[in-house]
């Protein structure tokens, strides 16, 4: 079964025109190298509104029927930032691990990953998960902390996602373990030809 993955940018500036969205293309880019399952991709540029914000989760989980959502944009603290209120609201159940990761990530990089405030959820068999709004910061996230000679520092978030994805029903992703090892445990992981 082919995984489906919203991609949803948020940015009032990007939306009007007004400069060019970096975000989309750069999760098209990184999805490409690090899956190694078939996937499609749904992809919406839009303002930062709540309400917006909602409408659209909705539509991608609800029947546009995406396994896996990624935001990126409208996770700081301006007063336009409403990224995280507009996800918990769609929400069923909060993912706290994700944010906290990715914040704990950031802080190896720049003191104010602190002021960031991505969130995860689950909506029916969906995972949304927010991202940082900029390319560097989200591969980042992703991928986490690897030392000179490659070796795993500290694991990004997506080594989690494959597996939360199994629990919830969605269909069984593989990763290229050069970018991102997933973890299962061993009763969960599937031979090849099983898939």
């Amino acid at each position: 079964m082919t995984i489906k993955i919203g991609l949803v940018s948020i940015s009032d500036r990007a939306s009007t025109g007004v400069y060019e969205d970096k975000g989309i293309p750069s999760l098209q880019e990184w999805l490409g190298r690090t899956l190694m399952t078939p996937f499609t991709l749904e992809s919406r540029l839009i303002a930062d509104e709540q309400d917006e914000i909602e409408a659209t989760l909705k539509d991608l989980v609800d029947y546009q029927n995406c396994h896996l959502i990624l935001t990126t944009g409208g996770t700081g603290p301006a007063p336009r930032d409403v990224t995280p209120e507009a996800t918990l609201a769609v929400g069923e159940k909060e993912m706290p691990g994700f944010g906290e990761q990715m914040r704990q990530i950031s802080l190896n990089f720049v003191p104010t990953a602190i002021l960031s405030r991505q969130v995860a959820v689950i909506r029916k068999q969906c995972l949304i998960i927010n991202l940082p709004g900029q390319p560097k910061s989200i591969a980042q996230t992703l991928e986490g902390l690897k030392d000179e000679a490659g070796k795993q520092i500290v694991h990004g978030i997506f080594a989690a996602v494959p597996y939360c994805l199994d629990i919830i029903g969605a269909p069984y992703i593989e990763t290229n373990e050069q970018i991102v090892k997933s973890f299962r445990p061993k009763s969960a992981v599937r031979p090849a030809s099983s898939q």
